[in-house]
């Protein structure tokens, strides 16, 4: 269990270095000027690996959802100023989005990954009020949140990213079960999650094959991603990641209207608790 929880945090390295290299694209859709010391020689090393192994098609999606993130951040952020992020890993957010004042940004992670992060910012100030809460998300985070500030009765963002894959289908609906009941009625849920057609396909072997030898192979997908909020009675609003892909110019397959079935994509969801 603790080398799995390794291997997916290391994710976290590759997920800042594929964000370092977009930085420096004229083109780019967002700007990480943290993200290059958060990778270091570890996640740069694991970026010229996935791009040997498959392509640079395999980093588009993390591209794509960090500017799509990023945006419905800040127009939550707008009339809701708590905000929790799962599984953090070297996200700068934190340091590099303009929050509104009063915005209290919690990063959850393992405290291994709290704290080599903290040594790599040590010079830096955040842009919002940052609580680092260091505990593993099999263990009782609620109540770890809590005793660092977290208002149960005021609504909250959360986001939940490049996370779920790596979870079980009964961890999954745990994890949801917990956030539905720490949130207060309005709060807002953003989560991303990979099809369970595209998690079978064969153009997606080689990424599997190579997740599963670092020991972080992919355990979940689904093709009704609006459900698992939607159960809580939370409404959502699904999109396909090929969507705003095209938009921005950063993919590879056209959009494919969602109601037409056994087209391999991944989703972006944007859920509210009325």
């Amino acid at each position: 269990m603790q080398n799995s929880g390794q291997a997916v945090a290391n994710t976290g390295l590759l997920v800042a270095a594929i964000r370092a290299e977009e930085s420096r694209r004229p083109d780019r859709l967002f700007t990480d000027p943290y993200a290059e010391k958060l990778a270091g020689e570890v996640g740069r090393r694991l970026l010229t690996d996935a791009l040997g192994t498959a392509g640079e098609k395999s980093t588009l999606q993390i591209v794509v959802r960090t500017r799509f993130w990023d945006e419905a951040l800040l127009r939550a952020a707008g009339h809701i100023r708590q905000v929790v992020v799962l599984a953090a890993g070297m996200d700068a957010r934190a340091y590099r989005l303009p929050w509104p004042d009063g915005t209290t940004v919690y990063e959850v992670d393992q405290p291994a990954v709290i704290e080599a992060k903290a040594t790599v910012l040590a010079d830096d100030q955040p842009r919002c009020r940052r609580v680092p809460v260091g505990i593993d998300l099999a263990d009782d985070w609620p109540q770890a949140l809590r005793s660092n500030g977290f208002d149960q009765k005021a609504a909250t963002v959360w986001l939940i990213e490049g996370l779920l894959q790596y979870l079980d289908e009964t961890a999954v609906r745990a994890l949801f079960a917990r956030i539905d009941d720490l949130s207060a009625p309005g709060s807002v849920l953003l989560y991303d999650i990979v099809g369970k057609t595209l998690l079978d396909a064969q153009m997606l072997s080689g990424l599997l094959e190579s997740m599963a030898r670092s020991g972080a192979p992919w355990l979940f997908g689904t093709d009704a991603p609006g459900e698992l909020a939607e159960r809580h009675g939370w409404s959502a609003v699904v999109t396909d990641v090929a969507e705003p892909g095209n938009a921005w110019n950063r993919w590879f397959a056209p959009v494919v209207p969602l109601d037409v079935p056994g087209v391999p994509r991944g989703y972006f969801v944007e859920a509210t608790k009325p």
